[in-house]
């Protein structure tokens, strides 16, 4: 077990070298660089030159990288050009907030996912079924931000029940009960964005697993159905959901981009998307950065729950 996953970690860290480098590279490729956010067109060369050199913007790529990828490994996630703060700081008082959001929706998402999604795959082809995967055919062609202003008109401006802004209403920083209130509705629009295709993909799994000839031999030991369903075919479906598992850790992170600058919520959402309106690049590289490293993490993670759960895998990664 410890070589597959020392094994494993082994072959991260190239991808992550491979995704710093392409995640660097795209930024020097854009047709903006750092300068045209800091300088004016009444600027002279000398003044261009000197805020060059005080960000290290006129060394070669090559020698930005390093530096780059020398402060990140030193925890210095380097600061933004625009506010003049602390990167990392940034990102630390951010993250909790989008975790905050995220979390409870995706795990709220996985249990109704597996509820309808058993429910669809036993009733295959009857009335329950069409409307499960057709509400989840629905909510995946919706877009969440077509969802979350629908959520706002309704519930914020109409019926004004809840606050459609922000974490907290000014005044109300310390308290829960308004924290939870401010919260439900991009929970919600988060939860109905995530459960579509989970629903389907346990629908799917549950199909194949009641085709399969241990459901057969059950029933011909007189098990019920719903001694099958939950002894026997929710082990196995839940099996390889340990993968979409382990692939939503970027998620916590980056998952609510949309639906965060849609609600004003202070995450690593509207963070990114002011960064990438006001062309402030070492944001921008450090959130891409982020979270592509989460999806090798997530990946990696998927693969170690999925060994440690069924050894056979551990057997053929050997």
């Amino acid at each position: 077990m410890f070589k597959y996953i020392l094994k494993r970690i082994l072959q991260a860290i190239p991808l992550l070298i491979i995704i710093s480098v392409i995640c660097f590279g795209l930024i020097q490729l854009a047709p903006y660089d750092a300068v045209d956010t800091m300088t004016t067109p009444n600027m002279s060369k000398e003044t261009v030159e000197l805020i060059k050199a005080r960000y290290g913007l006129d060394q070669p790529a090559y020698v930005q990288y390093f530096y780059w990828v020398k402060g990140i490994l030193s925890g210095d996630w380097g600061y933004s050009i625009i506010t003049h703060e602390s990167i990392s700081k940034d990102l630390l008082s951010r993250i909790p907030n989008t975790i905050l959001l995220v979390l409870p929706a995706y795990i709220l998402a996985f249990i109704l996912s597996i509820i309808l999604g058993l429910i669809a795959g036993s009733k295959k082809g009857k009335l329950a079924d069409k409307m499960i995967d057709g509400l989840s055919s629905f909510g995946i062609a919706i877009p969440s931000f077509w969802m979350a202003m629908v959520l706002v008109f309704i519930f914020g401006h109409r019926l004004n029940i809840f606050p459609i802004l922000g974490m907290h209403t000014v005044g109300f920083e310390d308290s829960f009960s308004d924290l939870i209130i401010h919260t439900i509705l991009p929970c919600t629009v988060l939860t109905l964005s995530f459960m579509p295709e989970l629903v389907r993909y346990v629908r799917s799994s549950t199909i194949g697993q009641l085709s399969e000839d241990y459901v057969m031999v059950q029933q011909a030991y007189g098990a019920t159905s719903v001694s099958i369903m939950f002894k026997h075919v929710l082990r196995n479906v839940l099996l390889p959901i340990i993968t979409i598992v382990g692939m939503s850790l970027p998620m916590l992170v980056t998952g609510a981009v949309v639906t965060e600058t849609v609600f004003g919520w202070p995450g690593i959402g509207t963070y990114f998307v002011k960064a990438i309106q006001s062309f402030d690049y070492p944001v921008v590289m450090a959130i891409m950065l982020l979270s592509s490293s989460l999806v090798i993490l997530g990946n990696l993670a998927s693969d170690i729950l999925y060994s440690i759960v069924d050894p056979r895998i551990k057997g053929m990664g050997e």
